[in-house]
């Protein structure tokens, strides 16, 4: 069975446009595009409105190779990645023409570009989805998933996760990652009514939405829920909210709290879970209940996943059946799929006793302070965790120096060092300490630290 077919079958599933207020059933949606049957590789550039989501299914059905890509890619690197792998077809709302194509009507509504014919590369039937590796900055480098990823790890996602064909749910993570890509193919295999946006929970607007529509659950990442923290989300009683789910990172103890409060007083139920694009989204996930005793945990595997930890690196490895098949650097990668269950994740952790899994950091977070191995995760956790739980943010200074970020202007810098001085013994001299306003972000709502080391440097 096909991910689009067990789709099809939901018959409640409806689809509201937040921009314009638009309605259609997925019946509707069903074949309402004349694309053909071909068997090429389509560029779709989303924006999470239900343009983008029609065109997302509709060649979801067929035997083509989808890329999703940010609609937020400038012109420079979409014409890059367009002359690196030569699509057949592209969805892009943002531009009329593009040198080799041609614009057609895929119906009333909604305007395709296509090659005269097919290019003459080898794309594998085996490769139903390419997800970016970078998101924004135009890298050719993408995962390749199988229509089984796909399905195998929504249907794991599904063995846990409440959701039923009353939720009405906001698109607000931008399909193109893979956290919001499966918030989209659980609640299209589950739910009720998706409303496609491409607001966010820190626009005023999302939150007209949310009363408007009745949102029964929300999605983010820690930051987003450090940003609600700070705004006094979790003393107000949201009557519509159901459920709440979290990726992309650990939750420091004063907004566990908070959560775990809030949830216990409202009956929201809160699922933080751990995942990776090459794993098609979901690895792990920890239970509401265990979310005050376990917080700092990614929980238990999904179900048909397992792991093991590597004796030699402490890195975490992921077995399952949504484990990607490589790497896609141009077009002549997508001749071939690597039929493989097992990702080495690049996160280093821990088991504990009662089997639950811990990530203590990145292996690529890792600095040398004068000879001092540092996990920067692991020093932004005890940040936290030590003043209130801030958001903060370290990097390495070319192994010279520590610098931490906050966006507390009461919080004072010597409070920092002294933290850091008593939990590290790091010496006041290796640390750069700055306030900013605000801080970069990646368009999945994480800490963009590239950008933001640039700015500590600049």
């Amino acid at each position: 069975m096909k991910l689009y077919d067990l789709i099809l079958q939901n018959t409640a599933l409806t689809f509201i446009d937040a921009a314009t207020g638009v309605t259609k059933n997925i019946k509707d949606l069903h074949g309402s595009l004349d694309i053909g049957e071909q068997a090429g590789l389509v560029f779709v550039y989303s924006d999470n409105t239900i343009g983008a989501i029609e065109v997302f299914l509709n060649f979801l059905k067929g035997p083509w190779t989808l890329a999703l890509l940010s609609s937020q890619l400038n012109g420079e690197f979409k014409q890059q990645l367009e002359e690196a792998y030569q699509p057949y077809c592209i969805y892009d709302p943002s531009r009329a023409e593009v040198k080799g194509y041609t614009a057609y009507a895929a119906s009333a509504s909604i305007t395709l570009l296509r090659k005269e014919k097919l290019p003459d590369y080898t794309v594998t039937t085996n490769i139903k989805l390419l997800l970016s590796t970078s998101g924004t900055t135009g890298t050719p480098k993408f995962v390749k998933l199988s229509e089984e990823n796909l399905l195998q790890n929504a249907l794991s996602i599904l063995d846990y996760m409440p959701i039923q064909n009353d939720d009405v749910v906001p698109l607000n993570v931008p399909i193109v990652f893979v956290y919001g890509l499966s918030v989209l193919t659980t609640n299209c295999l589950r739910g009720g009514t998706i409303v496609c946006t491409d607001k966010d929970v820190l626009q005023k607007s999302f939150w007209e939405d949310f009363e408007k529509y009745g949102f029964t659950t929300l999605s983010g990442v820690p930051y987003v829920y450090e940003m609600l923290h700070r705004i006094g989300f979790f003393k107000k009683a949201r009557l519509s909210l159901r459920y709440m789910t979290q990726t992309g990172g650990i939750l420091n103890e004063a907004l566990i709290k908070a959560i775990v409060d809030y949830s216990e007083q409202y009956r929201v139920r809160f699922y933080a879970q751990y995942g990776q694009t090459e794993a098609a989204g979901r690895m792990a996930y920890l239970k509401p209940e265990d979310l005050l005793r376990k917080g700092a945990s990614i929980g238990l595997p999904i179900k048909g996943g397992r792991f093991t930890i590597d004796p030699d690196r402490g890195e975490l490895v992921y077995y399952g059946k949504n484990v990607f098949g490589g790497y896609a650097s141009g077009r002549e990668d997508l001749a071939t799929y690597d039929d493989s269950e097992v990702l080495y994740t690049g996160d280093i952790a821990r088991r504990d006793k009662e089997g639950y899994y811990y990530i203590t950091g990145r292996i690529k977070r890792i600095m040398k302070l004068f000879g001092t191995r540092l996990n920067l995760d692991e020093v932004e956790l005890i940040l936290k965790n030590n003043l209130g739980g801030a958001t903060f943010i370290c990097t390495g200074i070319e192994d010279r120096c520590l610098s931490i970020v906050h966006m507390d202007k009461e919080l004072d810098d010597e409070a920092i060092k002294k933290v850091l001085k008593e939990k590290l013994n790091l010496h006041a001299s290796s640390l750069r300490v700055r306030y900013m306003e605000e801080v970069p972000l990646t368009p999945n709502g994480k800490i963009d630290y590239r950008q933001t080391k640039e700015l500590i440097q600049a």
